[in-house]
């Protein structure tokens, strides 16, 4: 029957309770891939989606993008991975052969996924991976804070640095302070000397956004946040909005450009389906950018400012695999400033 491992899968789609404990084969490493005994697994919006039926996708089927471990397997033709490294996964895979792979735009791979979605993830003991997914974790982070990094800071850098072309003194609106992309973003644009606005649905998220650098503090519950950056701007407007928050504040923000602004969308935890009056658009010289992820190459940047200390994971809270319900909970509810982590 071959070994069994413990994991974390769903069998239908529904809700918090469809999350079960299973014992499911052990994956295997073919050619070109390598075998992660994973130690940490962060959680992220995605996972929910999965889980609510978003993708089509086989059962039973194990959750998780984001992880960290030691490999204990690779298959032939790894030369350059070594049985016993630590290791962080870069959640990206595309097909590794094409155009886009080979420049180093594998998010642009027309077989482009992330892993958790079409293929097995995270909540589990053990993973397999191409051998181009796995990095060595930068020594002053433990499993934890590893597995807390490579999606939320890929898709913030991708946002800021490689689309929005950030620079010092440019005012920056990012939404949802307390979320993994939030908390990454606000980082990555202090990193880069940017003016920080940011929303998020309580004071005290709002206080630790300001803790990393956030510079005016916006509660959208208390008040509307594009009044607010009318007076705080002078009504001049702002340079660059990132959304992954989508129906509730996608018009709003376009509305609160200045001229030649970008908005750049990411996400749409509110809906997707957004109504946007055109002539804010083209009458102000407005950009709308979509992004989804980012490549390998980016994350090994991103992971630099790691070492140096300039750029730090926030982790919620960590509870054992067995608890992965009640982590959904505590996402889905928007309970948490930071990650939410299993411990595997």
């Amino acid at each position: 029957m071959g070994a069994k491992m413990r994991a974390i899968a769903i069998n239908e789609f529904g809700g918090n309770d469809k999350l079960k404990l299973m014992n499911l084969p052990e994956p295997k490493p073919k050619a070109g891939e390598v075998l992660i005994q994973l130690k940490a697994a962060s959680l992220n919006h995605l996972d929910i989606w999965v889980r609510k039926g978003l993708f089509k996708i086989p059962f039973p089927h194990i959750l998780g993008a984001d992880g960290a471990g030691i490999i204990v397997e690779v298959g032939e033709g790894v030369n350059h991975l070594k049985v016993g490294e630590k290791v962080l996964i870069s959640p990206g895979i595309g097909c590794g052969i094409c155009q886009e792979c080979a420049s180093g735009r594998e998010n642009f791979c027309k077989l482009y996924h992330i892993l958790g979605v079409q293929k097995d993830g995270t909540y589990a003991e053990y993973v397999v991976l191409p051998a181009q997914n796995v990095l060595p974790i930068p020594p002053n982070l433990d499993f934890e804070s590893a597995a807390s990094v490579p999606l939320v800071f890929l898709t913030a850098w991708h946002a800021l640095v490689t689309r929005g072309n950030i620079k010092p003194g440019m005012k920056v609106l990012i939404h949802a302070a307390g979320s993994g992309v939030g908390i990454a973003a606000i980082q990555i644009a202090k990193l880069f000397n940017a003016i920080v606005f940011t929303t998020a649905g309580s004071d005290t998220k709002l206080e630790k956004a300001k803790e990393l650098g956030a510079d005016v503090l916006i509660n959208y519950k208390q008040e509307d946040f594009q009044e607010r950056l009318k007076i705080e701007t002078q009504g001049e407007g702002i340079d660059l909005i990132l959304d992954h928050v989508g129906f509730d504040t996608v018009m709003k923000g376009l509305k609160s450009l200045k001229k030649g602004g970008k908005l750049i969308t990411l996400g749409a935890t509110s809906g997707s389906e957004v109504p946007i009056e055109l002539r804010f658009v083209y009458g102000k010289n407005l950009s709308i950018e979509g992004i989804y992820m980012g490549s390998k190459a980016e994350l090994m940047e991103v992971l630099k400012f790691f070492q140096n200390g300039k750029l730090k994971p926030v982790i919620h809270t960590v509870l054992p695999l067995e608890e992965a319900q009640e982590a959904h909970r505590i996402l889905e509810n928007r309970e948490a400033f930071g990650k939410v982590v299993l411990k595997i």
